[in-house]
C-alpha cells in the first residue's frame, strides 16, 4: 500500500507547496513590485516639441497601502507635461483621502481624468474563474450581465471635488483642453463603458482642428468606444481597466481582459482600426488590484510615461 500510494501523495504535496509559493509571490512580492514603463508614440504634428505624458490607472486604493502611496507620490519627480488618470482609483469606501494624498504631488501638474466602475461602486468578492466563464459567454460588466443588486456606493463625488480643486479636467462624457507652454491639447473623454455609462454622442465629431493635438480617454477599452474614437480620427486612445490580465501565464500572456478587447492588446501600445482609420491604443496594466484579490502574477503593477513625438 505504501508503494502504491506514496508517489501520488508526494506529488500532491509538491503541487500544494508550489501553489502556496506562487500565491505568496503573487500577493507578497509582485503585487507590490511597482514599475514605470516608458514608451514613445509618434502622434504629434511636425515641428512640435516632444510631450511627456504620465498615465496612472487602476490604483484601487485601500486604506493603509503606504508603499503604493509613496510610489505614486514619487512619480512627480518625472516632471511630466501633463497627467492622465484613467480611473478605478478606489477599492475602499474610506480610500478617498489616501488617493488624494498619493496623487497630491502629481496634481501640481496639469491633468485630466475619467472614472471607472470602482470609483462609483465598492468591490465584491467573486470567484476569479467567473472571468473565464464570462469571456467564453461574451458577458462583461453590465454589458451582458444583470445589474448589480445591493452594491456599495463609493464617495466618488469627494474624489471628483479633490481633482477639480487641483485643476484637473473632468472628462466624463465631455471634452476639455489643457494649455501647455504655447500648445493647446484637446481631449474627448467617456464615462465607463463597463457599466454602460458611456455616451459617445456627447463628444462625437472628432479632433478639434484649432488644437495642436487631440487625444481620447476612456477607462474600459470596449470595442464600441475604440471604434467610435478611431472612426472619428483620434490619433491616440488612452485606457486602463484590464489590469494587464492580472494573473498571466509566463511566455503565454493574459487569459482575460474583463471586456471585449482581445488578449493580444491587454496592455501596452498597439493599434486599432475602424472605418479606414487607424489609431494608437495604449492600455495601462494599472498599479492596483481589487481588494479581495490582491495578487498579480507575470503582470507587475505599473504606471506609464508616454513620450509623444512628431509623426515620421
Amino acid at each position: 500500500m505504501r508503494a502504491r500510494y506514496g508517489m501520488p501523495l508526494k506529488i500532491t504535496a509538491g503541487i500544494t507547496a508550489v501553489g502556496a509559493a506562487g500565491l505568496a509571490y503573487a500577493a507578497g512580492f509582485e503585487a507590490r513590485s511597482f514599475r514605470l514603463r516608458r514608451i514613445t508614440v509618434p502622434v504629434l504634428p511636425r515641428g512640435m516639441r516632444p510631450l511627456r505624458v504620465l498615465q496612472v490607472s487602476d490604483i484601487h486604493m485601500v486604506s493603509g497601502q503606504r508603499k503604493k502611496r509613496a510610489w505614486l507620490q514619487s512619480l512627480a519627480g518625472l516632471r511630466p507635461d501633463f497627467v492622465v488618470n484613467t480611473g478605478d482609483n478606489l477599492s475602499d469606501t474610506e480610500g478617498v483621502p489616501e488617493v488624494l494624498d498619493a496623487l497630491g504631488p502629481l496634481m501640481d501638474y496639469p491633468g485630466v481624468y475619467v472614472f471607472g466602475s470602482n470609483d462609483y461602486y465598492g468591490p465584491k468578492l467573486r470567484n476569479p474563474a467567473r472571468y473565464l466563464l464570462e469571456k467564453a459567454q461574451g458577458r462583461h460588466g453590465l454589458n451582458g450581465n444583470a445589474p448589480a443588486v445591493g452594491a456599495v456606493h463609493n464617495p466618488w463625488e469627494q474624489l471628483r471635488d479633490g481633482f477639480d480643486a487641483a485643476g484637473w479636467l473632468d472628462l466624463t462624457n465631455t471634452r476639455g483642453r489643457l494649455k501647455l507652454e504655447g500648445y493647446e491639447i484637446a481631449f474627448a473623454g467617456l464615462d465607463d463603458p463597463h457599466i454602460k455609462r458611456d455616451r459617445y454622442e456627447l463628444v462625437a465629431g472628432g479632433p478639434e482642428k484649432d488644437a495642436d493635438l487631440s487625444l481620447a480617454v476612456v477607462h474600459a477599452p470596449y470595442l464600441r468606444s475604440l471604434d467610435a474614437f478611431t472612426a472619428d480620427g483620434y490619433p491616440l486612445i488612452l485606457a486602463g481597466h484590464t489590469h494587464g490580465g492580472q494573473l498571466c501565464i509566463p511566455f503565454y500572456g493574459a487569459l482575460v481582459t474583463n471586456c471585449d478587447l482581445d488578449t493580444d492588446r491587454v496592455k501596452g501600445l498597439s493599434t486599432h482600426t475602424a472605418e479606414g482609420n487607424t489609431a494608437y491604443l495604449h492600455v495601462s496594466a494599472g498599479c492596483g488590484t481589487n481588494r479581495f484579490t490582491p495578487v498579480r502574477f507575470a503582470c507587475p503593477p505599473e504606471a506609464t510615461l508616454l513620450t509623444l513625438t512628431p509623426r515620421d
